[in-house]
């Protein structure tokens, strides 16, 4: 079974982000390479399932890094060898009876740009090689490089491409050894170029990433089998988009599997919640993940309700819509999908009674669905209360709030428990609102007078 998300929660998550918006992808988007590029995207929107070859990638980016070597290509030689390979016409092939004279005089005057592209193709291919196998030289073959190194390795080793070793990487070639490399490389047998530049790009991005990650001060997670123990388990987890991020820790199990967290209004509950969905999605990437530590089962897939916006064309009010993710939620698992759900102020969009009672319905309900694991965080405090008295498989965590002075502070650090913070009239009140209108009063009756 593919991992299964949807639009809702990459924009929640900011996975790829909006014009302008920062992003996950773009955290990580650094590769050398057109073809690393497209390669790191194809991996951000097809996240995997298997936990063995999810801990295989993160093993070879690590083992990656730890060579501690540059990318051993130039760009310019990569561009310039891949528009050369991407052109497959026949009639662009290069032949013994173009050097003639009479096509060399035509070649002079039309100025043959086609012909220059292929000679600039063939010369970067040859670079290219070279430079690819002075780098396996000086790597040690380790089962960690699979896909990456050793693909390269092995596609170099292919006895059809030795005769390009002999050619000097620079060195002008005389046309009939052009002909003979231009069938060699795009007519004969061109299928191990195609498995060498996806070695190429793999290697690009991993690179990338790894390096990246050590930048950012990522891990590695650990990818349990589906179903060993439906667990979660963060140290140190933080937002990779703060200069200075506070990091919490959690742990969520077949046991206890809603982590239900309430706090003040900016007391941090969305970034935190948006912390720990980043971190779940890379962890199915294989990629580093923005913590200290973590080890997870595999799920199916992550559905978020964050930023969940009323859906004008379709005459949706915000309630309903909250409403239908609920209900996709519900169908996810009625297939019997092991998802990952993250609820973030659950019916935020209707009255206070009905969002209480609904809330307390709701999450009475998932804690039976042993196989999902939930993080779901509210404003109604009372529905929060109730739960607590009548769920034990529930593990409650809260944002404090502090006051100093007369004035809020946040220490975005989780804490057990439920939290009591009721500050938004403070808030309102230190923002002056209602002596602006109070003035705003008073000046038109006097005017008036």
């Amino acid at each position: 079974m593919s991992f299964t998300t949807d639009k809702q929660t990459i924009g929640d998550l900011d996975i790829f982000g909006k014009k302008g918006k920062p992003s996950v992808y773009a955290l990580f988007n650094h590769t050398c390479t057109q073809g690393g590029a497209k390669l790191m995207e194809d991996m951000f929107r097809y996240p995997l399932s298997d936990h063995d070859v999810i801990n295989r990638r993160s093993a070879t980016i690590r083992y990656i890094h730890s060579l501690g070597l540059s990318f051993p290509l130039q760009p310019e030689s990569m561009d310039a060898a891949e528009k050369y390979l991407d052109n497959t016409d026949p009639r662009s092939q290069l032949m013994t009876q173009n050097n003639t004279l009479g096509q060399k005089l035509k070649d002079m005057i039309g100025n043959n740009i086609d012909q220059q592209l292929l000679v600039g193709g063939i010369t970067a291919l040859i670079t290219i090689l070279h430079d690819l196998r002075d780098f396996v030289q000086k790597t040690p073959e380790n089962t960690h490089s699979e896909g990456a190194i050793t693909g390269i390795r092995s596609v170099l080793g292919r006895p059809e491409l030795q005769m390009v070793f002999n050619k000097q990487p620079g060195k002008k070639l005389s046309f009939p050894e052009l002909v003979e490399l231009d069938k060699l490389f795009r007519f004969t047998n061109p299928i191990p170029l195609t498995e060498l530049f996806h070695h190429i790009y793999t290697l690009d991005v991993y690179m990338t990433v790894a390096r990246v990650g050590a930048s950012l001060k990522m891990t590695y997670a650990t990818a349990l089998p589906k179903g060993t123990d439906n667990t979660i388990r963060l140290t140190g987890v933080f937002h990779p988009f703060l200069q200075h991020p506070v990091a919490n820790s959690i742990e969520i199990d077949r046991e206890r599997n809603i982590i239900f967290l309430t706090g003040a209004n900016m007391a941090g509950k969305s970034t935190f919640m948006k912390s720990v969905g980043i971190a779940v999605y890379l962890s199915h990437i294989g990629f580093p993940v923005p913590a200290e530590k973590m080890e997870f089962s595999i799920c199916d897939g992550i559905l978020t309700t964050i930023n969940l916006a009323d859906n004008i064309n379709t005459g949706y009010s915000h309630f309903y819509a909250e409403v239908l993710r609920v209900k996709k939620m519900a169908e996810q698992i009625k297939k019997g999908m092991n998802v990952f759900v993250i609820f973030d102020e659950l019916f935020r969009g209707t009255n206070v009674k009905d969002a209480y009672e609904a809330t307390v319905a709701i999450t009475d309900a998932i804690t039976r669905k042993r196989n999902c694991l939930f993080m779901v965080s509210t404003h109604i405090l009372e529905a929060a209360e109730v739960l607590q008295q009548r769920n034990s498989q529930i593990n409650f965590v809260f944002l404090p709030t502090q006051m100093k002075e007369g004035k809020p502070l946040y220490t975005y650090r989780l804490e057990p428990g439920i939290s009591d913070d009721r500050h938004g009239m403070l808030i309102i009140r230190n923002e002056g609102i209602l002596n602006i209108l109070q003035n705003g009063i008073h000046s038109r009756q006097t005017n008036a007078g």
